[in-house]
Order: structure tokens, then C-alpha cells, then sequence
């Protein structure tokens, strides 16, 4: 036998495993790259990225702006104080929706996600996000507001509901992330958090003070 035969037949047998060191070796490699989408299925849409051009229109933007007079749906009245806060120039002074026992779980649910982090579960300011940055002493960190300070009990319910919309200072306007009924169910259980915080005897019902300790 020609001795080229064997080493032509080795040489074929590496050659084989090749494909699948590299199958191997992509199945525990992290890459950038997407793969190859045999049946791309939805994975990969053609669409117009942001501000991306097209040459379809006269103004050659692939992102349209919207036709004038268009009104979201359920936003036709954003003037009002419901959504503003406001009573003309003047802040919203009573919350403008009805408020239930059900609101008033939500907003504490949605206080407890949104604001605690930073204000406290009590409202003092003393939140996680805070204790961290204290620890952390760079400098940079603006302490949160102490929400049961008598500056924030006597600002009206429409500064507050306009402060957790549009944020305020350092703070970050949490308008995109809440709904108008979540951020008046908030500023509701403020209210109550900041009055539990300084409740007297007088404050509970008299058929209920022989069960406090």
C-alpha cells in the first residue's frame, strides 16, 4: 500500500472533526454577532431604526411625526387638573379622584416600589438607595427629602402629584412609569403615612385605643 494512503486518511479524519470543534466550541463562547437564522421565524424584523432615514418621504425620516391634532387615547384631557395638578396657575388643593380602600392599598404598593427605595418605607428619607450612597461617601449624593417634614406635609396635593410626575431636583420624574390614578393613590397614602407618623390617642377611633400597646 502507497504510504500516502494512510496519511491521506488521517489527514480526512481530522479534517472531519473540525466542524464540530467549532460546533463545540460557539456552544460555550459568547459573541456579539447574532447566528445564522435558518427559519428567522420573528427574530429578526426588518424595521427602520430611530433616526434612521428612508428614502420613501420627501423629508427622507424613517421616523414620523405625528399628524397634527392626533390625541392619545385617554389623554384628551391633559389640561385638566386631574392630570396636571394644577387649578389654573394654582396647585390642586383636595386630590381630584375618588379615593377608596383598594386606591389605597395600590398606592401603597406603588410607594413601596417607586419612592422607599430612596424616601423609606416611614417616609424619613432612610431609604436603601440612600444607606448605600452614605456607605459609599463620594460626595455626589443628595439626600432625600424627610417626607413627614412640615415642609412637605403643607405643600398642596397637586405639588405633590406634579413633584412624583415630573420629578424634582435630583429626583426623576416617574410620570412615564405611573399612571394619573397610581400617583393620586400615592399622594393618598402620603397623606396617611405622614399623619400616622405624628398620631395622637385622639387620632384612633375610641372603640379600638384598648387594643394598642
Amino acid at each position: 500500500m502507497p504510504r500516502w494512503i494512510p496519511w491521506t486518511a488521517l489527514a480526512l479524519v481530522l479534517l472531519s472533526w473540525v466542524p464540530f470543534a467549532l460546533i463545540a466550541k460557539n456552544r460555550v463562547t459568547r459573541s456579539a454577532t447574532p447566528g445564522v437564522h435558518v427559519v428567522p421565524d420573528m427574530d429578526d424584523q426588518p424595521k427602520y431604526e430611530p433616526q434612521e432615514g428612508n428614502v420613501v418621504f420627501a423629508d427622507r425620516r424613517g421616523m414620523r411625526p405625528a399628524v397634527e391634532g392626533t390625541v392619545a387615547r385617554g389623554e384628551l384631557d391633559l389640561d385638566s387638573p386631574r392630570v396636571t395638578g394644577k387649578d389654573g396657575e394654582a396647585w390642586v388643593a383636595v386630590i381630584p379622584v375618588d379615593i377608596t380602600e383598594a386606591s389605597m392599598v395600590e398606592g401603597q404598593d406603588d410607594y413601596d416600589t417607586f419612592c422607599a427605595p430612596c424616601h423609606g418605607v416611614d417616609g424619613s428619607g432612610n431609604g436603601i438607595v440612600h444607606e448605600r450612597a452614605t456607605r459609599l461617601a463620594e460626595g455626589t449624593w443628595t439626600p432625600p427629602t424627610d417626607l413627614r417634614s412640615d415642609l412637605v406635609r403643607d405643600r398642596e396635593d397637586g405639588h405633590l402629584y406634579h413633584t412624583i410626575t415630573h420629578g424634582i431636583r435630583n429626583m426623576p420624574a416617574y410620570g412615564p412609569q405611573i399612571t394619573v390614578e397610581e400617583r393620586w393613590a400615592i399622594v393618598a397614602y402620603l397623606r396617611a403615612l405622614q399623619r400616622s407618623q405624628r398620631a395622637t390617642l385622639e387620632d384612633v377611633p375610641e372603640d379600638l385605643r384598648d387594643t394598642l400597646r
